[in-house]
């Protein structure tokens, strides 16, 4: 991949059981095209990543939620994994740095269960998105329109269904963040 990301700082908000391959193969991509990526969570040190039916690696946190600023980043990624935002969005300092990517119309990209956080972020009206098939009512419910595609893009929000998306969904969330105009 190209180096089209330059000078781009992308966040990936994650916790405690994160699906570890929609964490870390987006982050290699990220990274691969340029951008300087940052896990950033409410957990110190590290956290530890879910590989399908069992605990998977740990990765290192770079930022703490706590002192992470959304103003800093042009771009978000939120990876799935059913226990991690299932936790994160429990958090209002979780809720409000996803939010305060789309009061700054950045691009956000969310794959699998990562769109939960988009749901307590309320901020999918009108908005066309995919996810793993269990959010769909959830989803609906908060007024967005979802759909059974391999990635969907809608202004900048990038979503993908699962891990064997991640191909597409790295690829379109690439271009999304370098068609951004946010510097």
């Amino acid at each position: 991949m190209s180096s089209n990301l330059k000078n781009k700082r992308v966040a990936i908000l994650a916790t405690e059981g994160f699906e570890y391959v929609e964490l870390t193969e987006p982050k290699k991509a990220l990274e691969a095209a340029g951008a300087k990526t940052e896990v950033v969570s409410p957990k110190d040190g590290k956290i530890k990543g879910w590989n399908h039916t069992d605990w998977g690696d740990s990765v290192k946190v770079d930022v703490s939620l706590k002192s992470a600023d959304a103003g800093k980043y042009d771009a978000l990624l939120l990876p799935g994994g059913v226990m991690n935002p299932d936790h994160l969005r429990q958090d209002p300092n979780a809720v409000q740095f996803v939010k305060a990517f789309f009061d700054a119309n950045k691009p956000v990209a969310a794959i699998c269960h990562g769109p939960w956080m988009l749901v307590e972020a309320d901020v999918l009206q009108g908005r066309k998105l995919t996810s793993w098939p269990s959010l769909q009512t959830d989803i609906k419910n908060a007024g967005g329109n979802w759909v059974d595609q391999e990635v969907v893009a809608d202004h900048g929000l990038v979503t993908s269904r699962k891990p064997d998306d991640i191909p597409a969904f790295n690829k379109k969330m690439i271009e999304e963040i370098s068609e951004s105009q946010q510097a």
